[in-house]
């Protein structure tokens, strides 16, 4: 049996390669663009994030109406607190410096501790 009439033709072989790399080539770069838009973390709003957080962890005490600590009840207070805030509810809960101070509220949960660092590395947006 002669093998080279199974063998295809020099002529082919060029092309289809090219066809191939070419499909690799968008595969990768399909896969690419989905992992890129997984790990895309949803941009954290102080109005529709943070405040539902700080009326339900830091109210009564830091809303001027009602409490006498260092009012957290405006965009631009917990904006310009948001580094104290952050070290103080990840203290350890026996720690003085904790808030909520001596548990009066439940604690933050990790995930909304999750969502103030998200709203700080997003720039903060209102």
């Amino acid at each position: 049996m002669n093998l080279q009439l199974l063998a295809a033709p020099r002529w082919l072989s060029l092309p289809a390669l090219l066809c191939l790399a070419l499909t690799l080539q968008f595969c990768s770069s399909s896969k690419k663009a989905a992992t890129a838009e997984a790990s895309v973390t949803p941009t954290v709003f102080y109005a529709k994030d943070i405040k539902p957080i700080m009326l339900a962890k830091c109210a009564p005490c830091h809303f001027p109406e009602t409490g006498k600590k260092m009012p957290l009840d405006t965009y631009e207070a917990v904006r310009d607190n948001i580094q104290d805030i952050l070290r103080r509810v990840q203290l350890p809960q026996d720690h003085m410096g904790f808030m909520p101070f001596k548990n009066k509220k439940e604690p933050l949960t990790a995930a909304e501790i999750q969502l103030l660092k998200d709203w700080v590395a997003g720039q903060m947006p209102g």
